[in-house]
């Protein structure tokens, strides 16, 4: 059986896009053929945000994305300890909540 031959893929990183946009929110809305994620950051006592970045992919895509976060975190936990969240973050509302869901 042969092994599959391993594509190599050649990235260029851009001076603007080497600076990296800082995000501490991201709001994630799906259709049956994509996934929106939009990066903002929300600042203390600043009500308004805006859209910094906006990323869209397949849902094949998105999976792909999170099974890459589980094994990344996973990598980062075990070499620098338990990431914490903070509060109780099982109630609270996070990004997109579909109309009719909103936290009280």
């Amino acid at each position: 059986m042969d092994k599959p031959v391993k594509q190599q893929i050649n990235v260029e990183l851009g001076e603007k896009e080497a600076e990296g946009i800082y995000s501490n929110l991201a709001m994630i809305t799906h259709s049956p053929a994509e996934f929106v994620i939009d990066f903002t950051r929300m600042l203390p006592g600043i009500p308004k945000t805006r859209v910094y970045a906006r990323i869209i992919m397949t849902p094949q895509h998105a999976k792909s994305l999170q099974k890459a976060l589980t094994e990344n975190i996973e990598k980062y936990e075990s070499q620098y300890g338990e990431i914490k969240l903070h509060g109780d973050q099982k109630n609270k509302a996070f990004g997109f909540q579909p109309p009719g869901t909103e936290k009280k």
